[in-house]
């Protein structure tokens, strides 16, 4: 899954396309699926820590002309949004396309409700509080991965209430934990496939890994690919990332891999 990120404010700068006209950043969707990326993920608000809101306004007045540019070429297409409203805008648009929702609903009521309706394929990730509080709030007392684990039986519940069949966990690295419990959990991750659900992995370029390292998300490139393959190592199924080109490589590597050994 590659990343467009339609704003100017996303932690990694390689992945700021919000100053691109949408012609060229309907160009950056596409290049990623010519590197091989199955799903591009395009987002209009960013979600790190200490970002401001914005309006689904404005979210839809960023997002829209690329939308309608991609609308009819046959392509994989994530939007990553919290809000319901923008789901209706770019069904309405787009048609049929995967849901990517930080929040899990807890955002907006009406979000549920609406892929359920839409039958949509959902991303639900674990997450506490807001980007403006969700680093204060990073206390597990029976463990992050089985506070993890238990969101989601919860929210398992929740998507059979409203008719959402397929839906992918996120687990929500670097969301409300610290950079110790960030790296607990993707030691721990087998654990969540215990749940049965395809499980995303988003741990490009994080601060869970440039501060362990001591660089910058532009040089996190060679670690991120190593914590990418611990990921796939323990049962992740789909990765989130800003380089297709290199991880697919990685991808290729894992599977070789696992084919000597069998």
């Amino acid at each position: 899954m590659g990343i467009v990120n339609l704003t100017d404010d996303s932690f990694f700068s390689g992945s700021r396309y919000g100053s691109l006209s949408s012609q060229e950043a309907v160009a950056a969707v596409e290049k990623m699926f010519q590197d091989g990326a199955s799903i591009v993920d395009i987002g209009a608000c960013s979600t790190r820590p200490g970002a401001e809101p914005v309006s689904p306004q404005e979210e839809w007045e960023r997002l829209r002309d690329v939308i309608k540019a991609l609308a009819g070429k046959n392509l994989c297409i994530s939007v990553d949004t919290t809000s319901a409203e923008i789901v209706r805008r770019v069904y309405d648009t787009l048609g049929p396309f995967l849901v990517n929702d930080i929040s899990s609903g807890e955002d907006d009521p009406d979000m549920l409700p609406l892929v359920g309706s839409l039958g949509l394929e959902y991303v639900a990730m674990h997450k506490r509080g807001n980007p403006r509080t969700m680093q204060q709030l990073t206390d597990y007392p029976q463990g992050v991965t089985q506070a993890v684990k238990s969101y989601f039986e919860a929210f398992s519940h929740k998507a059979e209430a409203y008719g959402i069949r397929e839906w992918i966990l996120d687990p929500g690295f670097g969301f409300a934990k610290t950079l110790e419990q960030n790296w607990e959990l993707l030691g721990n991750l087998h654990l969540l496939t215990e749940l049965g659900r395809p499980i995303l992995d988003g741990l490009s370029r994080k601060s869970m890994i440039y501060k362990l390292t001591g660089t910058t998300p532009e040089e996190s490139l060679p670690a991120t690919q190593i914590a990418n393959y611990i990921a796939l190592l323990q049962g992740a199924t789909l990765l989130r990332v800003h380089d297709i080109p290199e991880t697919v490589r990685t991808v290729q590597i894992f599977s070789e891999a696992t084919r000597i050994q069998r």
